[in-house]
């Protein structure tokens, strides 16, 4: 019995005899079930981020550098979960996450009105890049380089956010619930990458997403909370 690449077979047949599923069978199924989840969730992560933006029409507090290496890295992990031939549920909201990340980059453009030349030139050389590097019409050993690479993409795309989080002692409009999402995510791949025996380079990842969305999702609590406090005390 499979649905979607679910294998049902063990657990129902543990459930008929009146019995708990066994370990080796339980946390396959839970990993591809979370997997498919988040598919699903990954379609209205970065949705709040994008309103906030529109409906303040403010990038203020936004790492444009951060948010375009964002769209790299995603890029560059969508193509090579295409590459290795992992299933959907492994690695299925890049493709989402892809696409709302390239309408946030455009959201942050459109409100950072002029755009300087060399952000137009990072804007075109992606374009001219990322359909070759999606389509793996590139040599195998580069492929896997530039994967490894994107590990150091990600972390330098929150590094920058981080940072100028730090000196202004504020998040700006960078949204919580996208953050909170973002980490949750994180830690559901990881489970769901030892479960798949995705390679190392994958796991180590989704693990350094847990910590650097944990770290920006700790900054807008703790800066919210001490605008809130500020606020307060000037009323």
């Amino acid at each position: 019995m499979e649905y979607l690449g679910i294998d049902l077979s063990c657990a129902m047949g543990s459930l008929r005899n009146g019995e708990f599923p066994e370990k080796d069978c339980l946390l396959p199924l839970i990993s591809k079930l979370l997997g498919y989840i988040l598919v699903a969730a990954s379609i209205t992560v970065k949705l709040p981020q994008i309103m906030k933006i529109v409906h303040h029409k403010s990038v203020r507090g936004l790492s444009v550098v951060a948010f375009e290496l964002e769209v790299v890295g995603y890029t560059i992990s969508l193509a090579y979960c295409l590459h290795k031939g992992l299933p959907f549920s492994a690695f299925g909201e890049m493709a989402f996450l892809l696409i709302q990340a390239l309408i946030l980059v455009a959201c942050i453009y459109y409100y950072s009105q002029p755009v300087p030349m060399t952000t137009w030139f990072r804007a075109l050389l992606y374009c001219a890049v990322a359909p070759t590097v999606l389509a793996g019409q590139i040599n195998p050993t580069l492929f896997d380089a530039l994967y490894a690479s994107q590990h150091a993409i990600f972390l330098f795309a929150r590094l920058p956010q981080i940072w100028k989080n730090f000196k202004n002692k504020s998040t700006g409009e960078l949204s919580f619930l996208t953050f909170f999402m973002n980490f949750a995510g994180s830690i559901v791949r990881v489970f769901t990458s030892i479960q798949e025996n995705a390679p190392v380079s994958i796991l180590t990842g989704f693990a350094l997403g847990v910590f650097t969305n944990g770290t920006i999702l700790s900054q807008i609590l703790m800066y919210q909370k001490a605008a809130a406090v500020k606020e307060k005390k000037s009323n």
